[in-house]
């Protein structure tokens, strides 16, 4: 379904925050991004989604394909037309509005009010939650809920690809769980998605397929069971020994510095 060949991302004229990455999203697959701050994981998710164009920045090389099209160059409000729903990192909500609110902005695309009541139904079957706080404003959520909600408001596009950046980041270990719950939901739907992810464990978990990127390149790549027996994921991302126990912190981070030093 997405495709990307060779793809360099350049902000400011001067940063060459992505460098020459190739990676490809079947269709109904699930496939996570994965690496630590600053490795160019966000900067990819927003070339395919063009917004890197509100920051200064710009695809300078190599090409991106949706469905066989290419929409380096598209608009990014043709890029949601499309089919593709970016779910940045932040959480996002429009805050002083209500939680379904929220979500009739998110389906700004159906083709009349009863189309968008029955979007509206079917988030709420799926999300119980957002039922529940449908009239609560979206700003007094919590970090959980909000989550929830974007990703609610990115189901009401009926998109044919969800990105998603972070979805965990900042979260209860329960609420993590509720979270990623729904994203295994949409996954079996046949929602395609992509996600980047720092908390490997629970990536690998629902991904079918994963990359890892550092310093702006994928260096790592393979089936979501694969990298999760991988010696070098499961010490540098998952912090266990070969084993399956945890590392101490001291062993982490001479491994931290032993790989930086290598690579």
């Amino acid at each position: 379904m997405l495709e990307l060949t060779n793809v360099e991302v350049i902000y400011s004229d001067v940063i060459l925050a992505v460098k020459g990455i190739s990676l490809n999203v079947p269709d109904g697959k699930c496939v996570t991004l994965l690496g630590g701050n600053g490795a160019g994981k966000s900067t990819t998710l927003k070339a395919i989604s063009n917004v890197v164009k509100t920051e200064d920045g710009r695809v300078t090389s190599g090409t991106i394909s949706f469905g066989g099209t290419r929409i380096d160059n598209e608009d990014p409000a043709a890029v949601v037309k499309g089919g593709i729903i970016h779910v940045m990192e932040g959480r996002r909500v429009l805050r002083h509005l209500t939680v379904e609110q929220n979500l009739v902005v998110g389906g700004h695309m159906a083709s009349s009010l009863r189309d968008v009541r029955a979007r509206l139904d079917e988030i709420y079957s799926r999300i119980g939650r957002l039922a529940a706080l449908k009239d609560r404003t979206s700003g007094y959520l919590s970090g959980g809920e909000q989550q929830l909600l974007v990703i609610g408001r990115a189901m009401m596009a009926k998109p044919k690809l969800i990105m998603i950046d972070e979805p965990s980041l900042g979260l209860a270990p329960l609420m993590v769980d509720e979270v990623f719950a729904l994203l295994k939901s949409l996954k079996a739907a046949g929602v395609t998605l992509l996600i980047v992810e720092q908390n490997t464990r629970v990536a690998l978990d629902i991904a079918d397929y994963g990359y890892v990127m550092e310093n702006g390149r994928i260096v790592l790549e393979g089936a979501a069971s694969d990298l999760r027996s991988n010696e070098d994921v499961r010490e540098f991302y998952l912090g266990l020994n070969l084993e399956g126990e945890r590392k101490s912190y001291r062993d982490i981070k001479h491994y931290r510095r032993r790989k930086r030093w290598l690579g």
